[in-house]
């Protein structure tokens, strides 16, 4: 297209310098660029306009990878995911030794009276500084297996954040296939309304045609207008859903709001699912099982870190202390004017619990108690999950036979319409049946667009719960 207007463009051009290019004379050839190349011209420049502005397909596989990477709720997870991967990368300091310093400077200004025994009498002013400084160490040898257990229960979050990341990422993916094939099914009812705008536009050309040659009555032109225009009503209704549909599948992407895309025309299905298969370790490949699943792993190592504490807590101990002590004056003989201390000291230390309010048989039973409404959560779940699976497939099963039925029916339905309108041109059927015949024909298509999209959303369901969704 490019090519051939840059050769109308370089024949126009040579036209107006010389006339002879297209063996004519110089005075035909305005008419000729007239009548002839400027419609071409006209013709070409708004085809390649409208390829230049030709909006992209959106493929459901690029959806769901901008999804992936920009959608907030799977970010979230991500950051949610990241503080128990730091605190993991930090598991193994609960076995190292806890060393603190302290230092401390006093300066002191002090007037000092004093009356001794033997009748001396010493007085005048004092400045003393006092330089202290410890470096202590405390190493639990021995604390119950405890710190063993909370090593072990921070790889317990980690992977609880890893399953929440994929459980969110199963529903992400879930959600973009449902909104996109919502567009796409939006798509095939505009479609299906201007079928009907063209059925309605062909019912008032007629209906004005037998009134003009006086065998037809004005109330059926009206009301064929009135039909056409209430399709056209319908027709800006749905191209308003598709953008609001287009702008909801926009956020869940966090693209741009006003991004222009266009989808996929059909609906691809998978008539192939099998209750069993869905139903096979579904256990162990629903994500929501699988944290509930994991809820009680860490609810098992709360509790052992709970009956830990029963046991002594047996630790090394050890310091290096300096204390040093300024005197600018020794107004008592006995005391010395500078005085200096330092040393270490190491030993062993051992807290043997005997009674605290009987906190840890409190605290024991509190993590049993936990368990247990872990368990009755993941029992729940799990019910709820075998009876959502069997509601799915039987909702899937139906949705199948639906279609299949609708399929047949709307080939039905538009040979009907056909027929009908032929005999109706020839005057041999009325308006009434050429009327009904268009409304079934809008009802078998709204049931089948309608079947199409309610099986791919049965299927999405399917898998998003068997967890297939995502590999």
């Amino acid at each position: 297209m490019i090519n051939f207007i840059f050769k109308s463009i370089k024949e126009f051009s040579a036209c107006r310098q010389t006339g002879i290019k297209l063996m004519l004379p110089r005075t035909a050839c305005p008419e000729k660029i007239r009548r002839v190349y400027l419609p071409v011209l006209c013709s070409a420049f708004f085809l390649l306009s409208n390829s230049l502005h030709a909006q992209k397909l959106l493929t459901l596989d690029e959806a769901i990878a901008t999804a992936l990477q920009y959608n907030y709720n799977i970010v979230l997870s991500k950051n949610d995911s990241a503080v128990a991967a730091l605190d993991y990368s930090y598991r193994n300091a609960v076995f190292l030794p806890r060393l603190n310093a302290n230092a401390g400077a006093t300066w002191n200004r002090n007037n000092q009276k004093q009356d001794f025994a033997n009748g001396t009498k010493r007085e005048g002013n004092v400045k003393t500084n006092n330089l202290v400084g410890s470096l202590s160490m405390n190493w639990t040898l021995f604390d119950g297996g405890k710190m063993f257990v909370t090593r072990d229960k921070a790889e317990e979050f980690i992977r609880l954040g890893e399953l929440g990341i994929k459980d969110q990422v199963i529903n992400t993916v879930a959600n973009v296939i449902n909104t996109y094939y919502d567009i796409v099914r939006q798509k095939q009812q505009l479609k299906a309304v201007e079928e009907q705008m063209s059925i309605s536009q062909t019912r008032v050309d007629l209906s004005q045609r037998k009134l003009d040659i006086g065998v037809g009555a004005k109330p059926d032109v009206l009301q064929s207008k009135v039909d056409l225009n209430a399709q056209k009503a319908a027709q800006l209704r749905q191209r308003t859903l598709i953008q609001q549909l287009k702008e909801s599948l926009n956020q869940t992407m966090n693209a741009a709001p006003t991004s222009a895309y266009e989808v996929s025309d059909s609906i691809p299905l998978n008539t192939n699912l099998v209750l069993g298969d869905i139903q096979n370790n579904i256990e162990n490949s629903n994500t929501v099982l699988q944290i509930l699943r994991k809820n009680i792993d860490i609810a098992n190592y709360t509790l052992r870190e709970r009956k830990a504490e029963r046991f002594p807590i047996v630790s090394f101990n050890s310091a290096y202390n300096l204390n040093r002590t300024n005197n600018d004056v020794a107004l008592n003989p006995a005391l010395p004017l500078f005085n200096r201390n330092r040393g270490y000291n190491y030993g062993f230390t051992a807290t043997i619990p005997i009674l605290n309010n009987r906190n840890n048989h409190r605290l024991i039973r509190q993590a049993e108690l936990d368990i247990q409404y872990q368990r009755l959560i993941f029992d729940n779940q799990k019910s709820l999950l075998n009876l959502g699976v069997i509601n799915a497939f039987k909702d899937y099963e139906l949705q199948k036979q639906a279609l299949e039925l609708e399929e047949a029916n709307i080939l039905l339905a538009k040979e009907n319409v056909t027929i009908i309108l032929e005999t109706y041109k020839l005057g041999q059927a009325t308006y009434l049946q050429l009327r009904e015949a268009q409304k079934s024909l809008e009802d078998a298509y709204n049931r089948l667009i309608a079947a199409r999209y309610n099986t791919k959303l049965a299927e999405t369901e399917l898998l998003r719960l068997k967890g297939d969704l995502v590999k």
